[in-house]
């Protein structure tokens, strides 16, 4: 019987020696690498926190004190000593245990999170309440609050702002810095210099600790000789730990300390948990320990799949890979094209951009906020920044979006990768909202490609354009599904605000966005061959602006109309449709949305969660039998009245 196996809670940890965590330690990091190659999920910074975590649960009273996340994506030894081991292999799936932390989950996990740079902020806010409650029968104890932070995290704006507000408020939270050097990439920026400083020179807490003896000796008379000592404290500091950047916010710092020693951090919590006031323990980890492979290249084991180390091969490119090989091929005729992105150079396809082009490349870090900002700026002098980012962390720049860009109408080109619906990584990961946020922005052209081709003529008609403009793409790889399309179909040329017309049908039309082309197309083979419903299927290209003089021709003809996309059905692009019906003064059109609802959408396979909403060519069928069949002669010959009258 391993140790593992007597662990159900914290308060069972704590029962073991401090001698046997260590041994622990490698059982859960056994534990989560035969967990990870079965249901896929975050590897190396799981590895990389075990020791870390082990030691927290171990010196806190949880879930009384309270651990915050940053990220989350680190968390796997977190549940398994909180009573979820039994579960781990649900992991990721439909109904099974979130890869991050989620408070409706456990009474552990105080927030749900899944986007960096948060802890410190709502670790603050839980300080702050917890010593506005003192004296309260629920605070007869002392309650801690502990943000554990990487370092990749702590370089984002929001991050910088709670420390700032951290030193002001002097209220009680202790701040984990565990740095590897990485966030999902290798991290950048000056902070990330300053840490690293910190590391080759790991001896001014020494020093510090004899200055404050020699402090204590002296003489209360000697003004003088006391005025000298702080002087040479002060010195101190700023030679062997340039500025003391934490100690100057108004935190003490202790640190740096070995990640992986498990004495040797819970000697430093037990320490710092008898202090009062904002504390700072920086953490040196490694990215993947224990696994070899993993620890020499952590970025390709931040997030693997079941069975695989690293995704195999395939037979086709995903988005991804289309837009990162489009892109090297227009900076190749073009030297306006700059690439940007937020710490996540790899999982845009930046990287390779990146080592064609290095004097065109910007990481930014995590800082999307700043991506988009920095990105204006550089149009504003000619330049043609294409900046890529997930769909759900673009939420986090939403004010940058309109004041910085679509304000100025500069030509800054929004890369949206995983838009829709992501899968296993769950709720905070889904990049279902960005048709609605952006959508109605003025100035900003949102576009959506059917397939890989359809994606490079977008980002050519990008290049060539004068005004922002959002392309969004989905997770996985390109649609290769000719035998959908007629014979001698030629996509028509990207012109602004102008749909395609794909197929030809009289009895309902499908206006089907991006990602739902294909689905369509499929769906309307589908019905005309088991049915004899033919329908006309339109490619939108474009979710703004609309190609009205079609939509309204489309009304002219059919009392059925579809609008099929991969986003929130409250504001987005079926919306648009509804809002321009409204607008023109079309009635008698019966108009069904085919959308995600406007809810945050669970963890599962994407593959299951589309066919849960119908988003898939079955669920179109069933969608178009619904309301063809509530169509009748006398609705369709008043529809046509109408339309005659208003066309």
């Amino acid at each position: 019987m391993g140790l593992l196996d007597q662990i159900n809670s914290p308060a069972d940890l704590k029962k073991l020696p401090l001698k046997q965590l260590s041994r622990l330690a490698e059982e859960i990091r056994q534990e989560i690498l035969q967990t990870v190659s079965e249901t896929g999920g975050h590897l190396a910074s799981n590895l990389g926190a075990i020791e870390l975590t082990i030691a927290l649960h171990y010196c806190l009273n949880t879930p009384g004190d309270k651990i915050i996340w940053d990220v989350g994506h680190q968390a796997y030894t977190h549940k398994i000593l909180t009573g979820r081991r039994a579960r781990l292999k649900s992991l990721r799936q439909w109904q099974g245990l979130s890869g991050f932390p989620l408070k409706d989950e456990s009474a552990y996990d105080a927030f749900s999170v899944g986007h960096g740079s948060t802890s410190i902020s709502t670790g603050l806010g839980l300080a702050a309440a917890f010593a506005a409650q003192k004296g309260s029968a629920d605070q007869a104890r002392r309650q801690r609050i502990v943000a554990v932070i990487g370092d990749a995290s702590l370089g984002g704006g929001m991050a910088l702002e709670a420390l700032n507000h951290a030193g002001q408020l002097n209220k009680d939270i202790i701040v984990i810095l565990n740095d590897n050097k990485m966030g999902i990439s290798r991290s950048v920026g000056a902070l990330s210099h300053y840490l690293n400083r910190i590391i080759t020179m790991p001896i001014y807490n020494r020093i510090r600790k004899d200055i404050e003896n020699l402090l204590k000796r002296l003489p209360r008379f000697g003004r003088r000789l006391n005025s000298l000592a702080r002087r040479l404290e002060e010195g101190l500091k700023n030679l062997l730990v340039p500025g003391m950047l934490f100690e100057e916010l108004g935190f003490r710092y202790f640190g740096p300390i070995d990640g992986h020693n498990i004495r040797e951090v819970v000697r430093t919590l037990k320490n710092v948990l008898r202090l009062e006031g904002p504390v700072l323990v920086h953490a040196i980890t490694i990215k993947g320990k224990g696994y070899p492979r993993a620890e020499e290249v952590p970025e390709k084991f931040h997030g693997v799949s079941s069975s695989a180390d690293i995704q195999p091969k395939l037979k086709r490119k995903t988005f991804t890979q289309v837009f990162r090989d489009k892109l090297i091929c227009l900076a190749g005729k073009d030297k306006r094209v700059v690439a940007i992105t937020a710490a996540m150079p790899e999982g845009t396809g930046l990287d390779k951009f990146a080592q064609r082009f290095p004097n065109r490349f910007y990481d930014v870090g995590m800082a999307e906020q700043h991506a988009v900002g920095f990105a204006a700026g550089l149009a504003s002098t000619g330049l043609r920044p294409f900046a890529a980012v997930y769909s759900t962390f673009l939420q986090r720049a939403y004010d940058q979006i309109i004041h910085d860009l679509c304000l100025q109408n500069l030509p800054v080109t929004l890369c949206l990768d995983r838009a829709g619906i992501v899968g296993e990584d769950g709720a905070t990961h889904q990049g279902i909202f960005d048709l609605a946020y952006l959508r109605h922005i003025p100035n900003l052209t949102l576009m959506a490609p059917k397939d890989g081709c359809e994606l490079e003529a977008m980002l050519e008609f990008a290049l060539k354009g004068t005004r922002p403009i959002a392309i969004r793409y989905p997770k996985g790889k390109v649609p290769l599904k000719k035998d959908l399309m007629p014979s001698d179909y030629k996509p028509a040329k990207i012109q602004y605000g102008r749909a395609e017309v794909l197929r030809q049908g009289d009895k309902a039309a499908i206006i089907a966005l991006g990602s739902m082309v294909y689905p369509s197309l499929e769906a309307a083979k589908i019905l005309s061959r088991q049915r004899a419903i033919e329908c006309t299927v339109v490619n939108a290209r474009f979710a703004k602006p609309l190609d009205q003089a079609l939509i309204k021709r489309l009304c002219g003809k059919f009392a059925t109309m579809i609008v099929a996309e991969e986003g929130v059905s409250s504001g987005g692009f079926g919306t648009a449709v509804l809002e321009l019906l409204e607008r023109e003064k079309i009635f008698g059109v019966r108009l069904r949305r085919i959308a995600l609802p406007c809810a945050f959408i669970p963890h599962a396979r994407r593959e299951f969660l589309l066919e849960m909403y119908g988003l898939t060519a079955e669920g179109i069928v069933k969608t178009v039998l619904d309301e063809y069949g509530k169509v009748g002669k006398g609705y369709r010959a008043r529809q046509n009245s109408n339309q005659a009258r208003k066309l």
